[in-house]
């Protein structure tokens, strides 16, 4: 966004239903790319009052408040809306969106230096999920290293539903010469999951230690289907998409493979994933909690041997 009037929206809600808004936006094939969303709390003393807001380059019209009101599966929260005077709100959101550390990385946007005793991963701002801020991404990460430490040894990885990049490229630092199977519904992300890349020092094409981004619905492109199957298949989306595409997982995933499961709520959500995914041939190795949301690490079942 340029240095001109931009225009804010802002819904208040409690933490579940903003977090469940964002991750319903990652769903949103056509999501108008200058529409930019973030959520975050609103105090530290208040961590269950969180915010999401929305920035637009000029006076928004029905289109834009409808595809935000969407976003609210149970009805969506009242919008505010106002004028702002002249500023690069993105550039601004750069410096507000302080670093994070999850497990042994350190994600931070290109206006914060590095870690130099963790991995460092850059991520812009304004790519508002996919950050690692939200509870489901930095539970991830903290489950790759868990992973990893297991002695795990991962030459095909896929990232379904990979948003910004950042979790491949995570696994990337950790398996270093895995070929990298990134996919997305969205094609926004084609051009995000590319700049990241170059960011990160990730090269992009088919080969070890590449990653080779894909535009896909869920598991359906021929050619996922040529690089499997994958020792490590990761998928942080949402409780539904996962369990249609338990099958799929069970077919791309080698036996003995570890699948990473995140975007499920505890409770409900995270008991249908996991009758889903014992019925595909996983069984459960690890579970975390981060807030409300549960962050799976399961392994794909060996075939019997012979009598």
């Amino acid at each position: 966004m340029s240095a001109e009037s931009t225009w804010k929206l802002s819904a208040h809600a409690p933490r579940p239903v903003i977090e469940a808004a964002l991750l319903a936006h990652e769903l949103v094939a056509d999501w108008d790319a200058e529409l930019v969303i973030a959520g975050r709390e609103l105090a530290e003393d208040r961590p269950g009052d969180w915010v999401l807001e929305a920035w637009y380059p000029r006076k928004p019209g029905p289109e834009v408040i409808a595809a935000i009101e969407r976003l609210f599966a149970g009805g969506a929260p009242p919008l505010a809306i106002e004028e702002l005077p002249p500023a690069d709100w993105v550039t601004l959101s750069q410096h507000t969106t302080p670093p994070i550390r999850a497990g042994r990385f350190h994600v931070h946007t290109p206006d914060f230096p590095p870690d130099p005793g963790l991995i460092d991963l850059v991520i812009p701002a304004a790519q508002a999920f996919g950050t690692g801020h939200h509870h489901t991404t930095a539970g991830c990460l903290e489950m790759l290293g868990h992973i990893r430490a297991s002695g795990l040894i991962a030459r095909r990885i896929a990232d379904i539903g990979t948003g910004t990049g950042l979790l491949a490229f995570a696994a990337r630092a950790l398996w270093p010469t895995a070929q990298l199977t990134l996919t997305d519904i969205d094609p926004v992300c084609a051009g995000v999951v590319a700049a990241n890349a170059e960011m990160n020092a990730v090269p992009l094409g088919p080969g070890p230690g590449a990653a080779l981004m894909i535009v896909a619905d869920g598991m359906a492109d021929p050619l996922i289907a040529l690089r499997a199957p994958f020792d490590l298949l990761i998928a942080n989306i949402l409780a539904g998409p996962l369990v249609e595409m338990a099958e799929d997982f069970g077919k791309a995933v080698r036996p003995g493979g570890s699948l990473l499961l995140a975007g499920l709520l505890a409770g409900a959500q995270e008991d249908a994933v996991c009758r889903a995914m014992r019925r595909a041939g996983f069984r459960p190795v690890a579970r975390l909690q981060r807030g409300d949301w549960a962050i799976l690490w399961l392994r794909r079942r060996r075939a019997a041997r012979p009598a």
